[in-house]
């Protein structure tokens, strides 16, 4: 092998790398905007049932029965913990794990 062929060989191999990097990067932020968009559906629907009802729902289930609040529960976990009628529920929306 001479030194040209060793020249291509590894500018193909940082190629590869730097586009396998580039492709774990946009699927890193891809899932942060689907996150993004799942918690802001559960704080709409928890607003708009406020506003409706004049109070925040004690479970989550309310808003999925009756605001149609739906995500995708094979992907995320949500966390609806609430604080009171009139207190802004925490809301956390994390990935499922892949060892489950």
């Amino acid at each position: 092998m001479n030194k040209a062929d060793i020249l291509k060989l590894i500018t193909i191999i940082l190629v590869v790398v730097l586009a396998v990097g580039l492709i774990s990067r946009i699927d890193n932020t891809q899932d942060r905007e689907e996150i993004s968009i799942v918690v802001e559906a559960v704080k709409n629907a928890a607003l708009t049932c406020y506003a409706v009802e004049g109070a925040f729902p004690k479970e989550l289930d309310y808003l999925r029965k009756h605001y149609r609040l739906a995500w995708d529960e094979d992907k995320y976990n949500v966390s609806y913990d609430y604080e009171g009628d009139n207190l802004f529920p925490d809301i956390f929306v994390s990935e499922v794990s892949a060892e489950q």
